[in-house]
């Protein structure tokens, strides 16, 4: 996994497709309008979310299952002034949306900036009431991607996605896949009172911020084995997981805050929330952070425990797990979780070999 760069280009292609911005940037800045000029691709942190993750959708997809694309379609332009209800992702769109007016402050010519994009196989047709209801809730979002019914993944890349946030975990398996850093997002079961000042992100450790090395180990060894192995390579880095590259964007962001002396007032924070023991294998995760550069806020060692009534007293925006377990306990008592399907893990439940179903001879 590392983050999406673009092609390398030649001096002649960079300088022509500069001039091109800056005429971009002059014509809509010479524009009367309070609506935020989008930043540079290359530059921004690249939040790409489904129309099903940004707002929810249930009742108009159940019309799609059972009544089929077209009166689907119909359904949604009959409704377009009606806004659509949020969705798990739209709380954590708002807190990318509040960072972005503290670093335009800070930053007025800056274009490292969160830029949120609507990805979505939906048709054009529906897109008149997704740019109402985005309007009704006073979402920056200019960037939009409608496929017509085809897999949106294809154009992660050309859109230089750092995260990608879907609820149909075929699309998030493909997008890991490729690359990118993925997850499937729940609505949790209860509501809760989330920050409106400060992003607040936790990870999970193994599979999602670093490989499933240790995972594997545990799974195929146990617990003890796992132990003597994290203290022989205490000082060896874990490999990188599908989600080091958004964390590694969270920082970069996180220490434009600190340039300007505004780590203790920063608007973003980050967790680390990890079924390991600290004493037992909790030095290596911490070293491999420091060897990537990396900071985290707070690092949370749960030897096991459950993770839900610790993340309620996190309220998190969003909470990336590779285990559904885990997930589902999150969910239950109130936290907006993704599940990152990534690693050996998927192939087990609650510590559990998933039995495949044998093939017919």
């Amino acid at each position: 996994m590392s983050e999406i760069k673009p092609k390398e280009k030649t001096a002649t292609e960079d300088n022509e497709e500069e001039k091109d911005w800056e005429a971009a940037k002059a014509f809509f800045d010479n524009l009367k309008t309070r609506v935020p000029r989008p930043p540079k691709p290359q530059y921004a942190v690249t939040i790409a979310v489904s129309s099903r993750t940004l707002f929810n959708m249930v009742a108009e997809r159940k019309i799609f299952e059972d009544e089929g694309v077209e009166k689907y379609v119909a359904f949604q332009v009959e409704h377009e002034n009606d806004p659509l209800k949020t969705g798990p992702a739209f709380p954590f769109v708002k807190a990318l949306m509040n960072v972005n007016t503290r670093l335009r402050k800070l930053y007025p010519d800056s274009e490292e900036l969160f830029d949120i994009v609507l990805m979505t196989n939906n048709h054009a047709q529906v897109g008149v009431r997704l740019i109402n209801s985005i309007n009704h809730y006073g979402l920056t979002i200019e960037r939009f991607c409608m496929t017509g019914g085809k897999s949106p993944i294809g154009y992660l890349k050309a859109y230089m996605t750092n995260l990608y946030l879907s609820t149909t975990p075929e699309k998030v398996a493909e997008a890991i896949e490729a690359g990118i850093a993925a997850a499937t997002m729940f609505m949790p079961k209860q509501d809760s009172d989330l920050s409106d000042t400060q992003l607040r992100v936790a990870f999970d450790g193994d599979a999602v911020l670093f490989s499933d090395e240790s995972e594997i180990i545990v799974k195929k060894h146990g617990l003890d084995t796992f132990f003597e192995h994290e203290k022989q390579f205490e000082n060896k880095p874990l490999a990188q997981g599908p989600l080091k590259c958004f964390l590694e964007a969270l920082g970069k962001l996180q220490r434009k805050f600190y340039a300007k002396n505004e780590r203790l007032n920063c608007p973003i924070r980050t967790f680390l929330v990890t079924a390991r023991s600290a004493a037992s294998s909790g030095a290596r995760v911490l070293k491999t952070l420091r060897s990537w550069g990396l900071e985290i806020d707070e690092a949370l060692f749960l030897a096991g425990a459950p993770k839900g009534p610790l993340l309620q007293k996190i309220r998190p925006h969003i909470f990336f797990d590779d285990q559904m377990f885990h997930i589902e306990g999150a969910n239950e008592l109130g936290t907006i979780s993704a599940h990152v399907p990534y690693g050996i893990g998927q192939k087990y439940n609650k510590g559990k070999l998933i039995e495949e179903p044998k093939k017919k001879e």
